[in-house]
This record gives C-alpha cells, sequence and structure tokens, in this order.
C-alpha cells in the first residue's frame, strides 16, 4: 500500500513539474539590448521598417557571453491586444503571443556589439495594429536569456503604427454590386420566361 502511494505521489509530482521543465519566463530575462525603430512613431503606412540593436554599453564586460543567435521580432503594443485572446502577452515564453511576426534571424554578432541593424518589408498579411520591436538574444540551447525593445517597460511609448493594405478598390465593389444585382435580374427574367 505504501509503495502505491509513493508511486501516486511521485506521479503527480512529475506531472505538476513536467509545463514547467525547460519553459523561460519573460520575467527572467534581462534587457541588454538599446533598440530603436524607424519610422518615426505615428507615420502608418509605411512599407519598410529599419531596426537598429546594440548591446547597452553601461553593462559588465561578458554580459554577451552565452549569446549565440538573435531574433528580432515585431509585437502587438497592448492597445492592440485588448479583447484579443489570441495576441495576449503571457509570462511563459512558450504561451505568449505578443511577437507573432519574425523580422530578421542571425548569430550574434560578438565583435559589433554596439550597433546591428536590419530593413524588413511589411508583410502584407500584417494587419493594422500599433506594434514595437523586441530583440531577444538565444543561448547555444535555443533558450532565450536577454531581449531589448523600442519601448519602455510598460508598452506606452516609441510605438509604430502599421496600417494593413486591404486589396479592396472602389472599383471591385461597384463591379461586385453591378453583377449581384445582373445575376438577380436574369434569375427573374429566367424564371418569368
Amino acid at each position: 500500500m505504501a509503495a502505491r502511494d509513493l508511486l501516486l505521489a511521485s506521479l503527480v509530482l512529475s506531472c505538476s513539474l513536467l509545463p514547467c521543465y525547460g519553459d523561460v519566463l519573460f520575467s527572467s530575462l534581462q534587457r541588454t539590448f538599446v533598440v530603436t525603430a524607424s519610422p518615426a512613431p505615428g507615420q502608418g503606412g509605411v512599407d519598410k521598417i529599419t531596426v537598429i540593436w546594440g548591446l547597452n554599453q553601461t553593462l559588465p564586460a561578458g554580459t554577451d557571453s552565452a549569446y549565440k543567435t538573435v531574433k528580432v521580432k515585431l509585437c502587438y503594443a497592448p492597445v492592440s491586444q485588448a479583447d484579443r485572446g489570441w495576441r495576449k502577452t503571457k509570462d511563459s515564453m512558450k504561451k505568449d503571443k505578443t511577437c507573432p511576426y519574425k523580422i530578421d534571424a542571425r548569430p550574434y554578432n560578438s565583435a559589433n556589439k554596439t550597433s546591428q541593424s536590419v530593413e524588413w518589408t511589411v508583410k502584407r498579411d500584417v494587419p493594422t495594429a500599433t506594434y514595437f520591436v523586441r530583440v531577444y538574444a538565444f543561448d547555444a540551447d535555443e533558450n532565450e536569456v536577454a531581449y531589448g525593445q523600442t519601448t519602455d517597460a510598460h508598452k506606452t511609448t516609441t510605438l509604430l503604427q502599421v496600417e494593413a493594405i486591404s486589396g479592396r478598390h472602389k472599383t471591385i465593389d461597384i463591379c461586385s454590386i453591378f453583377f449581384s444585382a445582373f445575376s438577380v435580374l436574369s434569375l427573374g427574367w429566367f424564371l418569368l420566361h
């Protein structure tokens, strides 16, 4: 009986630890990168974003010794996450939906710590929203170890506005109305004769 209880207790304990194993929490990451992005805030509809990042020079030497790769991502600001569960911020990096759009991924360049950059063309599937840019540093095991972002900790300053391309023009709307009316009239004429 004691062996069964011990087995059951160890099973419950191992199942409760399983979701925590290997999971990185955003709150455990150090903010070590200084990140800027253009266009300037409020400049919507621009099709390119230039992101510049570098290691914060006030940090002690060797802070970036574990950095192997960096990933640059476009992230939803809190104003664009309201009432949208599929964009929610979670502390668990595996469950976080804040940064779905990958701008760039590359090996970390330890020789050039002060300024690295990438120019990214905003894709057509990026919806209209308010965004910021975040840079993550990864270690050799592909775990996030540090970050930097264009906005403050509350994500309220230096935000980017992206206006999506709908792909619809007024001529398409007029043609669809015309052909819809034509099809209804054709059906009516067919049924009467």
